[in-house]
C-alpha cells in the first residue's frame, strides 16, 4: 500500500565512515548504532551516562564481535561537557561523516540545565546546537558528511516564544515546552541546511521523527506508556527514519523523514513534510542568532 517499504537490509556498506550518535545507550539511539555498527561503520556512543554506554556496546558486540563501537561521555545539559567531547573528538579524529543529535528529554518536571537553561530547550535544541557548532569544521571537511536531527511529531504544537525560550516569565507547561524544543529542532535543520547550500558545502543537514515509539524518554508520562502495546513501535522501527536519513543517497539537503503509517505514527520510513510554521525563515533566523547568544558560541558556517 505504501510502495518500497525502507529497511536496515537498504543500509549500504560503512567501513570507513565515522559516525556519533547522541543518547546512544537506549531507544532508537541504540538502535540506530547499532544497525551502523553492523555495517562496519566506526560508531561513538555519546552518552551521559558511561557505565550505560559500556552496557550498550557490550549488546552490539553481542550480536556482531568485530564492531567497531567507542564511548565517550557527553551530557548536553553542561556547555562544559560539550565542549570537552568536542575537544577530544577535534583532537583524536580526522573525519566526522554522520553526526546524529538524538539525545533528548520529554516532558519532565521543570528543571534547568548547569548553565540555567530550562532542561527541554536546553538539552533538545541549545545542546545539539552547541555540539554541532563545535565539530562542524572537522564534519564540513568530510566529503559527503551529513547532520541528522531527530524531530518530534509534537513539533506540529509547538510555538516558540522567542522572548521567553526559558520560560522565566510565563507559567511553565512542560508539554509545550517539549513541542516548542522539537519545533526549534527543524528550525536548526532548515537554518543549517540553508546555510549549508548558499555555501556550497558538501555536507547536508536532515531531520527525522520516530512516529509514536516505545522508549524510556516516556518515563515521566505514564499516560503513553499505558498505551504503547496498543500503538507504539519497537525502538528498531522507529529508528528507520533516522537511519535512512542518514545513509540514503537519493535524499536533499533539509529533507524530513518519518513513518509512512497513519498520522505518521509508525511504519517505515518516508520523506514527510514539517509544519509550514517550522519553515518560517525568519524565525529560524531569530532562533539561530539567539543560540549562539544563549551558548556563547559561533557557528562557524556563514
Amino acid at each position: 500500500m505504501f510502495g518500497y517499504r525502507w529497511n536496515t537490509s537498504d543500509i549500504p556498506d560503512q567501513t570507513g565512515r565515522v559516525v556519533v550518535v547522541t543518547g546512544a545507550n537506549s531507544g532508537i539511539g541504540f538502535e540506530a548504532a547499532k544497525a551502523l555498527a553492523e555495517k562496519d561503520a566506526t560508531v561513538i556512543l555519546a552518552v551521559r551516562d558511561r557505565q550505560k554506554g559500556e552496557l550498550a556496546k557490550k549488546y552490539i558486540h553481542a550480536t556482531y564481535p568485530v564492531a567497531k563501537v567507542e564511548v565517550q561521555v557527553l551530557d548536553l545539559a553542561s556547555l562544559d561537557s560539550i565542549r570537552t567531547f568536542c575537544e577530544t573528538l577535534n583532537d583524536n579524529l580526522e573525519r566526522l561523516d554522520l553526526l546524529i543529535n538524538n539525545a533528548g528529554v520529554m516532558i519532565p518536571p521543570f528543571s534547568r540545565t548547569e548553565d540555567g537553561f530550562e532542561l527541554q530547550f536546553g538539552v533538545n535544541h541549545l545542546g545539539h546546537f552547541a555540539l554541532t557548532a563545535q565539530l562542524f569544521d572537522l564534519i564540513a571537511s568530510t566529503h559527503n558528511s551529513r547532520v541528522v536531527t531527530v524531530s518530534s511529531v509534537m513539533h506540529k504544537m509547538g510555538k516558540l516564544d522567542l522572548d521567553d525560550l526559558n520560560w522565566e516569565t510565563r507559567k511553565y507547561r512542560r508539554s509545550q515546552a517539549y513541542a516548542d524544543s522539537k519545533l526549534a529542532n527543524l528550525y536548526f535543520t532548515h537554518e543549517l541546511a540553508r546555510r549549508l547550500q548558499q555555501g556550497d558545502y558538501i555536507t547536508r543537514a536532515l531531520a527525522a521523527h520516530p512516529g509514536w515509539t516505545a522508549t524510556n524518554l516516556q518515563q515521566h508520562t505514564p499516560g503513553i506508556g499505558l498505551a504503547n502495546p496498543l500503538f507504539g513501535q519497537k525502538p528498531a522501527m522507529g529508528a528507520l527514519p533516522t537511519l535512512r536519513a542518514a545513509v540514503d543517497e537519493d535524499v536533499s539537503c533539509g529533507d524530513y523523514f518519518g513513518p509512512d503509517g497513519l498520522l505518521e505514527m509508525r511504519g517505515h520510513p518516508k520523506k514527510v513534510s514539517p509544519s509550514r510554521l517550522s519553515r518560517d525563515p525568519d524565525i529560524a533566523v531569530r532562533l539561530w542568532t539567539l543560540s549562539e547568544e544563549l551558548t556563547g558560541i559561533d557557528f562557524p558556517v556563514p
